[in-house]
């Protein structure tokens, strides 16, 4: 049962709950000493130094450790509020036994929720247990009828409101009836109840009020598709325009993508612009990487002129709506040597002893055409705020999603304030980090507030990286904080596997990407064109890359992998299961390169079983072992599977079932679990 309690804070409920550790001849600042101990709370976070991640609808479940000196019962409290909430709601705690408890809350609403525990030692439930053994014993218990009357006459002197009228009503009975019935009253749970609360006074509370910040759906379940604005022309264009970009909104659409993630809009710079292939000596037909942002035409709160205006920009996110997509922004904080910042704020950035202004290097790479901003300049209070204000730019033209470029090479302090600041007044805005660094600096990002994380998916491709890689993601700590989004592909990443396994593998990755993950995305139409030309041998670097030129793709293409995409999608969709992480379960199957997994919804009515064959070659096949239990099925009793792909039906029956995946027509299955055929005629028509 939940119920709303007072304004103040658990810890300050009762003023005896805050003691601090004092040295052993100190006197005790309180009546009665505190005697429950809380420790070991989860979920938290380093400490409750950072926040935990939920989205809007889910169930919160705490546990923690409660204990205190003797043999007294305990009770204890889950207290949880909205920031913008002064009461508090409380929740009993739950004993699960060896001093562990349990409880939940729900989420109802964005922003941030707070949450800790109370416990308190139960002086009249002590008395009421004990009593019930003097009682079975046949002990006289005159005595302590009369303690357990006069526990109820001074917790009514206490009482206040409610829990002194129902005392009060206790104390009346108790004095009209004989010596059974007082008995039978004090031992009942209505007087446990009305007593429930006489002895918080000396309740203890965790040192600390946790924090779990709450997202809107898309943050944890989402389907993104990356494309460059200035490739969607027909065969007469030169430079796409948003105009075009929103003529093929009905091809996303019905490929089953929500987010439509564009690389920068931005005025691209002409100095050391770049050529065909990363060439760094363009020409005059380069259109230059949209990542070096800023021209005569303006920086990171202007359109490129040949995309076309706000006005455009503005129709197509509206365009985009009525499709249910909406509409992501990279946000590269990073310059070309002819942004307007370069020239009206030259301590932004760095210079060397020859007076230039220190270009992008990861030697011995060089990156003539892009200044990164230097975040340690004696001005950097003045640049934070200029960057926060580009954010504001385009939150104001109704942009919700920002992709972030690199955010590990910028002060972590820096996101911390820009996303918390962001997020304070715009709870519904989502960042996702693209941050292929060390996993360290990746879980350390998410946890100052990004609320997508790219992962180290796209290089984890045998069987034991992929169990490995999962379960640390879903099983550890990790998931408390970290909302992995599952990339196939991107403009820099076009894996040697995607390049040499070619239409099965992309089949296979993609169905791995959208089933393992809730949130995912490809990079088109590279991805669905089976686009699989590397720069050079050893490179995943696309050759003819759309980062450095205009591309025209044939969208019209036999081999394209469009339906399949759609499929894919529409699964996800019509699944609950495959729309949150923390159920995956994978399963033993005789085969290493057959990958068996399971999810399930949170009631457990939608399961659904993965087999991926990681083979682009060779047919493989095996015996996938299934957990009766794990997926809610009768260890000795049939059960139908239902390939959503293929549209097959089969019965299976007991642990271990056969299957077998040729990757050139079916490099995947993914099965519906119906736990019960309900007439014996169904044996017969699908066996």
């Amino acid at each position: 049962m939940t119920r709303s309690a007072s304004t103040e804070s658990p810890h300050d409920k009762a003023a005896d709950t805050n003691l601090k550790l004092r040295a052993p001849s100190q006197p005790m600042a309180q009546d009665r000493p505190l005697r429950v101990a809380i420790e070991h709370v989860e979920p938290e976070l380093d400490g409750g130094r950072y926040p935990i991640k939920r989205v809007v609808g889910e169930t919160i479940t705490v546990e923690a450790d409660l204990f205190a000196d003797g043999h007294d019962v305990i009770r204890g409290l889950l207290c949880s509020r909205h920031e913008r909430r002064d009461h508090w709601q409380e929740t009993p705690l739950r004993p699960l036994g060896n001093d562990r408890w349990r409880a939940s809350f729900d989420v109802i609403e964005l922003g941030h929720y707070r949450y800790t525990i109370i416990g308190w030692v139960d002086h009249f439930a002590t008395w009421q247990r004990d009593m019930r053994r003097r009682v079975s014993a046949q002990q006289d218990i005159t005595v302590d009828l009369s303690i357990g009357k006069e526990m109820v006459e001074e917790a009514t002197r206490r009482a206040s409101g409610p829990s002194q009228q129902r005392l009060n009503e206790l104390q009346a009975r108790l004095s009209r009836s004989d010596f059974q019935a007082q008995l039978d009253l004090l031992l009942d749970q209505a007087a446990q109840e009305a007593m429930a609360e006489t002895d918080r006074r000396f309740s203890s509370a965790y040192e600390r009020e946790l924090i779990v910040v709450v997202d809107r759906p898309k943050a944890r379940f989402s389907a993104w598709y990356e494309m460059f604005p200035r490739s969607t022309t027909d065969a007469a264009q030169l430079h796409g325009t948003f105009k075009d970009c929103e003529s093929r909104l009905p091809y996303i659409a019905e490929m089953g993508f929500d987010v439509l993630y564009l690389p920068p809009i931005h005025p691209i710079g002409e100095t050391h612009r770049k050529g065909r292939n990363n060439n760094p000596q363009g020409d005059a037909a380069s259109v230059g990487s949209p990542w070096a942002i800023g021209a005569r035409t303006g920086g990171h709160t202007a359109i490129h002129p040949e995309l076309g205006s706000l006005d455009d920009f503005k129709h197509l996110m509206a365009a985009a709506k009525t499709k249910g997509i909406e509409i992501a922004l990279d946000l590269a904080f990073q310059c070309s040597p002819d942004h307007p910042y370069v020239t009206d704020h030259p301590e932004w950035f760095k210079a060397r002893p020859d007076g230039t202004i220190q270009f992008a290097e990861n030697p011995p790479k060089q990156y003539q055409d892009i200044f990164p901003f230097n975040f340690e300049s004696d001005a950097f209070p003045r640049l934070w705020k200029e960057l926060r204000r580009v954010v504001q730019y385009w939150i104001d033209q109704g942009v919700r999603i920002f992709r972030v470029d690199n955010p590990h090479t910028k002060p972590f302090l820096f996101w911390q304030w820009l996303i918390s600041d962001v997020k304070t007044s715009y709870p519904e805005t989502i960042f996702l980090a693209e941050a292929f660094t060390r996993p360290k600096v990746m879980h350390h990002l998410a946890k100052i507030g990004f609320t997508q994380s790219y992962t180290y998916f796209a290089w984890r491709t045998s069987k034991v990286e992929l169990i490995n890689y999962f379960t640390d993601l879903t099983r550890s700590p990790v998931r408390e904080f970290f909302r992995p989004n599952l990339w196939t592909n991107t403009p820099d990443i076009l894996t040697e596997q995607l390049q040499h396994g070619g239409r099965p593998v992309f089949m296979a990755r993609l169905a791995l990407a959208a089933t393992l993950g809730s949130s995912y995305g490809i990079y088109g139409p590279a991805f669905e064109l089976v686009e699989q030309r590397a720069l050079k041998p050893g490179s995943e670097e696309y050759l003819d890359s759309e980062k450095y030129e205009v591309r025209r793709w044939d969208l019209s293409r036999r081999d394209s992998l469009k339906e399949f995409v759609g499929l894919i999608n529409r699964i996800r969709r019509e699944n609950p299961a495959l729309q949150s992480d923390e159920s995956l379960q994978f399963h033993p199957i005789d085969n290493d390169y057959l990958l068996a997994y399971s999810k399930h919804s949170v009631d457990g009515s939608n399961i659904i079983l993965v087999v991926v064959n990681l083979s682009p070659h060779h047919v493989h096949s095996g015996w996938v072992e299934l957990d009766p239990a794990a997926i809610g099925i009768q260890a000795n009793r049939p059960f139908q599977v239902h390939d959503l792909l293929t549209h097959a039906y089969y019965v299976w029956q007991g642990q271990r079932n056969y299957v077998q995946l040729d990757p050139h027509s079916a490099p995947v299955q993914i099965f519906a679990v119906r736990r019960n055929l309900r007439r014996e005629e169904d044996f017969d028509y699908y066996l």
